[in-house]
């Protein structure tokens, strides 16, 4: 059982049992409501379909810091990791210099979305000032759990400094998202790429779509048959990429009847049985691509369904941005622009946190050249060009 001993005199910092221990109401006050993923409902989904629970590697123990009212003014989204499955920042490499040198390395400290690559606040705050003593709170529940480590993955740009100033590292990745730049319709789109680009994704989308339907599915319209057809697909790619999907059965469900309004399934049907499918859910300015499949193979129709498709939504409903999730330079050519991603970590030992400190120094480096090489490689036309 972990346990966290108050570190702080002005507010109460504690332990959790698991996200549903929380009052909604009291959760998304921290959360807010601009990315879904954050949501008490969302998180409460997780563990509610059994696709987040101890057994699996995943205990959820959210970290509050409440007010003198007992009314948490911040919370971190935490879990207690027995391996490094689902995170999509690699540490495997920590693990094993740290179990190689006698250490203990799981379980660890996450504070993340479990199985979501998507960028966001890792420290959810009602009240701003609260932010270091939330910091305070998960490295005591390090150090007082004996736990090798503490990592805050996917975190938002602009918290980024509120973990620097509590001296943990920072990490650099690089995603791939697409910017709306004030257009009207796809056509808009098409027409600031290079004229060879625009031709190429043409050409793509018609061969993708022929002798196919695209349905676009959203809140009550969202059926069962969808769900099954769905997770068909989505067992097809987890078992390919990760051995066993994450996500129950339940979790889809579950998804569609209480966060149906955020839900936006993309369905490639033929002759009206669905051969492919995208999840995506709906923030406040970003559509998030996440969970795509296929039981048909069609070439481009990944590009179509994950890509094509999820521009033409955004710009129909008036979002600045499309994430589309990790990793993907193939996304460049379909006009995703190279972004940083940003994690923190906090490694108690000295001599461990040394040594990632080296490692991390070189990989920023090299990761900061390569963003800025693929920052060349986008299909937009360059000025004065056609």
């Amino acid at each position: 059982m972990l346990t966290l001993t108050d570190v702080t005199s002005d507010l109460t910092a504690r332990l959790a049992n698991g996200v549903r221990s929380i009052a909604p109401a009291d959760w998304d006050a921290c959360a807010g409501s601009a990315n879904p993923f954050l949501s008490h409902a969302f998180l409460a989904i997780l563990e509610e379909s059994g696709s987040v629970l101890p057994r699996a590697g995943w205990q959820a123990i959210p970290i509050t810091v409440d007010d003198a009212d007992g009314r948490p003014a911040a919370i971190a989204p935490a879990y207690a990791k027995s391996h490094s499955q689902g995170e999509y920042v690699f540490d495997h490499g920590w693990a094993d210099a740290w179990m190689r040198a006698g250490g203990q390395y799981y379980p660890k400290l996450q504070v993340a979305v479990p199985f979501t690559p998507v960028p966001g606040p890792r420290l959810l705050l009602r009240d701003t000032a609260a932010a270091p003593a939330l910091i305070a709170a998960i490295e005591a529940v390090t150090d007082q759990n004996d736990m090798s480590s503490a990592h805050a993955t996917f975190v938002s740009p602009d918290q980024v400094p509120l973990f620097e100033a509590a001296g943990w590292l920072i990490r650099a990745g690089i995603q791939f998202h697409w910017a709306n730049e004030g257009y009207g319709s796809f056509d808009d789109f098409l027409a600031a790429l290079a004229s060879r680009k625009r031709k190429a994704i043409r050409k793509e989308r018609s061969s993708a779509v022929e002798g196919l339907t695209i349905r676009h599915v959203t809140g009550s319209d969202l059926t069962e048959r969808d769900w099954d057809a769905f997770w068909a697909f989505y067992q097809d790619t987890g078992s390919r990429k990760w051995g066993r999907p994450y996500l129950t059965r339940p979790f889809f469900s579950l998804l569609g009847e209480r966060m149906g309004e955020h839900v936006l399934l993309m369905l490639a049907e033929r002759n009206g049985r669905p051969i492919a499918g995208a999840l995506n859910l709906i923030g406040a300015d970003t559509l998030y691509g996440r969970y795509w499949g296929c039981t048909e193979e069609v070439p481009f129709l990944h590009f179509e369904l994950c890509y094509y498709q999820a521009i033409e939504a955004a710009i129909a409903r008036g979002l600045k941005y499309v994430e589309a999730g990790a990793q993907g330079e193939h996304k460049l050519a379909r006009g995703y622009a190279p972004v940083a991603t940003w994690s923190a970590h906090y490694l108690p030992d000295p001599n461990f946190r040394r040594a990632v400190a080296d490692f991390l120094a070189h990989e920023r480096a090299a990761i900061a050249a390569d963003r800025d090489y693929l920052g060349t490689m986008t299909p937009f036309r360059k000025a004065g060009a056609a």
